[in-house]
């Protein structure tokens, strides 16, 4: 089910920010935004942008200059306020690409859907969304020292003279995701996975693989998918193996908290607890935005909607000391697209988390 790129061409033309492309750790990595970082800057917050299926990296270069002008806008607006000259937080944005795609690519036809004739789509996409998690998470590990750890022959020099005793506790101390389509897919499951991610945007995406492939074998009509369990015995099928079930119980965000069980809309009190106890352990204090086409047939929202119902309520009723927050926001109109709108919010949401990580880290380190 080969699709157009959802990045589109968007309207919205921001400013130039800078962009250099590192080699980290055998990736090769475009980081948005470390010309323009504040010489004075004592933290450092990081995003990390995740292509869709069949991009790459430099598909997220727009989306990068727009949430880094947003964020040079509001910070010079703050130092004019205050009369201050400098800035005591930075933001740069980081992509790479994804497994099996742009300078990784290993074998095209992997990529492609069962109705291009790869009998192995399910598998071969998972792969690529589990793999972006470890990339990021290794990547998270090696970057700083590459911008700011090898003195004046880092990328990130002029930051680098600056950070005196920080040096050991690290520069960079906030960081947040964005994943598009199969990026997307990607973040939800670095949301559980990750400890260090503060905030992911998902766009076009999904927290419960299982569905949205037995919903894509419907459609596909491949001979595994039976109309008369409605796609149940798909799972373990030749087309979706027992193993990749194990796996999605394993990262998959729906699978993680219900397997291949039905999602529970009124759990009972004991079921209340198994889940408080993931939802605290994986995700307490982070912050989602969920950003859907209202008629994107690739990804629909329905398929999204039980997970999101259950995952809303908890989150506000008898999981709230986890301090979990989500916005969810549908688009009437729109298809399996990351639009003009769909970024305005993501912008909006980024920037908001960017400037409030200083607050938030000092009252977490009163507690």
């Amino acid at each position: 089910m080969s699709t157009a790129s959802p990045m589109g061409v968007p309207s919205l033309q921001p400013p130039h920010v800078s962009k250099t492309t590192i080699p980290v750790a055998g990736l090769l990595v475009d980081v948005y935004g470390l010309d323009q970082l504040p010489t004075a800057a004592t933290a450092v917050s990081c995003l990390w942008l995740h292509h869709g299926r069949l991009g790459n990296k430099n598909d997220m270069a727009t989306f990068a200059a727009l949430v880094l002008s947003a964020w040079h806008a509001r910070t010079n607006d703050n130092n004019s306020s205050t009369g201050s000259s400098s800035a005591s937080r930075g933001l740069i944005a980081v992509a790479f690409d994804e497994r099996n795609h742009g300078t990784r690519l290993a074998h095209k036809a992997s990529n492609d859907a069962w109705r291009d004739g790869n009998k192995t789509h399910a598998q071969d996409m998972f792969g690529v969304v589990t793999g972006g998690v470890v990339d990021m998470a290794h990547l998270m590990d090696a970057l700083e020292g590459y911008l700011f750890g090898n003195g004046a022959s880092s990328p990130g020099s002029l930051q680098a003279a600056t950070l005196g005793s920080r040096r050991q506790a690290g520069l960079t101390d906030q960081h947040l995701a964005l994943g598009v389509s199969q990026g997307g897919h990607t973040v939800w499951q670095a949301m559980f996975a990750e400890p260090r991610l503060s905030a992911g945007v998902v766009v076009i995406g999904c927290p419960d693989y299982m569905a949205i492939m037995t919903d894509r074998a419907r459609l596909t009509r491949l001979p595994t998918y039976s109309a008369a369990d409605h796609g149940a015995s798909f799972l373990g099928s030749e087309d979706f193996p027992h193993a990749l079930v194990e796996a999605c119980k394993k990262y998959d965000p729906k699978g993680i908290l219900f397997g291949t069980r039905e999602i529970s809309a009124s759990p009972s009190d004991v079921e209340k607890e198994r889940l408080g106890s993931i939802l605290d352990t994986r995700l307490a204090k982070k912050k989602f935005q969920v950003l859907s086409g209202g008629v994107d047939k690739l990804v629909p929202y329905a398929l999204a909607k039980p997970f999101l119902d259950f995952f809303k309520s908890a989150v506000e009723t008898w999981g709230k000391q986890a301090n979990i927050s989500v916005e969810d926001i549908v688009y009437p109109g729109v298809g399996h697209k990351f639009d003009d709108a769909m970024m305005k919010d993501a912008v909006r949401f980024i920037v908001d988390i960017v400037s409030g990580a200083d607050a938030t880290q000092a009252s977490t380190a009163k507690i």
